[in-house]
């Protein structure tokens, strides 16, 4: 979601070259699997590159704080995950398991993660 991540740029890419799928945090949510068996299934693609970013806003949130904010506010308390973390390099890992364990993807073998840092503009592979 970050637009201070360039993603063509950082890999090389052209412009539409890739399917970009953005969200809060980068995480991998049942939407984004979702889209991704789309992309794989309806449109060819085979690779998965997970990126997240260093000063991302959801490791300064909890799921728990930002659920009670939304019911203070709306009266309504999301049925969905916040996804909120603490270390990004965790959550990438985290996100790319969930893509390598899905049964709804046939292309599980190269799945990527990544930590853009927002600083410096530097990327580092997460193993």
């Amino acid at each position: 979601m970050d637009a201070r991540i360039r993603v063509f740029e950082i890999f090389g890419l052209l412009q539409g070259e890739s399917h970009v799928l953005r969200n809060a945090g980068g995480v991998v949510t049942d939407d984004m699997i979702r889209s991704l068996a789309l992309s794989q299934r309806k449109l060819g693609t085979r690779e998965v590159l997970i990126v997240q970013h260093t000063e991302c806003g959801l490791s300064m949130v909890t799921e728990d704080d930002f659920k009670d904010e939304l019911e203070e506010a709306t009266g309504l308390r999301p049925t969905w995950a916040v996804e909120a973390f603490r270390e990004v390099e965790d959550s990438v890992r985290r996100s790319v398991q969930r893509v390598r364990r899905s049964d709804f993807l046939p292309h599980t073998d190269n799945v990527r993660g990544f930590v853009y840092d927002v600083k410096t503009g530097q990327l580092s592979e997460v193993g």
